[in-house]
């Protein structure tokens, strides 16, 4: 668990978090950590920003927040990118996020 706050910070703005997703899925769920990031499976393809629709719905809606406040800083073309979630601290994001039960499988 050391390599949470490099997925996962407090800043001014929000919590600060770092993704790694799969577009293309069967359905959206957060399945682990994966490096420096949590992994996030999309049922979206990445296809006229589907894909990062997909990515905030899935936020906001695990995180009681509205969709506004989720914003994608960086990445937004790619797999990996950086979130910023306002009004939500990091530990309440990852403890939201994360399956309990693939922590110890993963």
């Amino acid at each position: 668990m050391d390599s949470l706050p490099a997925i996962a910070r407090n800043s001014e703005r929000g919590a600060l978090l770092t993704v790694y997703v799969q577009s293309g899925s069967s359905r959206t769920e957060c399945v682990g950590i994966h490096g420096d990031a949590l992994k996030i499976r999309l049922a979206a393809r990445p296809i006229d920003g589907a894909a990062n629709d997909e990515l905030i719905r899935f936020i906001a809606e695990r995180c009681a927040v509205p969709r506004t406040n989720v914003q994608i800083r960086s990445g937004a073309e790619g797999r990996r990118k950086r979130l910023c979630v306002k009004e939500v601290s990091a530990q309440v994001l990852l403890a939201r996020l994360l399956p309990q039960n693939k922590q110890e499988t993963e």
